[in-house]
């Protein structure tokens, strides 16, 4: 048997080329809300980030609208929540600036007391694509427009 230790720095997922994209290099960014103490940018480095958060509460969207298509074969997101119990959904499309489709949807519940972050990493073969849109509903067990939830990320990864 093969056996190795590993730090959690080694644990997170590498894509298959090695190389994120650098999406500040490759896409323009659009945002449905921000928070200006946690910009955007601080959730696209490839690197360790400081994340991005809403500045209203409810459901958002960040949307990647990338210089010319993609061939995407990995998509990496973490959230983190230490403070707030809730449950959230989240749901990545992708395509061209017309025609999005569905990729995943996801739903995560958070406890101050257990499940403080939320890490997932998608295999994916996706070409042509012009448009990656995250959909953030931070708070799925109330009515979204009575929610006081605010979305946040702290990192999104393309490859």
């Amino acid at each position: 048997m093969r056996k190795s230790i590993v730090t959690p720095e080694n644990t997170r997922a590498v894509p298959a080329g090695g190389q994120w994209f650098d999406l500040e290099q490759i896409a323009h960014v659009e945002i449905t809300s921000e928070d200006s103490n946690f910009p955007i940018e601080n959730a696209l480095g490839s690197g360790e980030t400081t994340g991005w958060r809403a500045s209203t509460p409810g459901p958002q969207v960040i949307r990647l609208i990338f210089d010319g298509p993609q061939t995407i074969r990995q998509i990496q997101v973490h959230f983190v929540e230490r403070t707030v119990e809730r449950s959230q959904e989240f749901a990545i499309f992708a395509g061209s600036a017309g025609e999005l489709r569905e990729v995943v949807r996801q739903q995560w519940s958070f406890s101050p007391q257990g499940s403080t972050e939320e890490i997932e990493d998608y295999s994916k073969e996706l070409d042509g694509i012009g448009v990656l849109e995250l959909r953030i509903d931070p708070d799925r067990s109330h009515d979204p427009k009575l929610s006081k939830a605010f979305a946040s990320l702290q990192s999104l990864k393309v490859a």
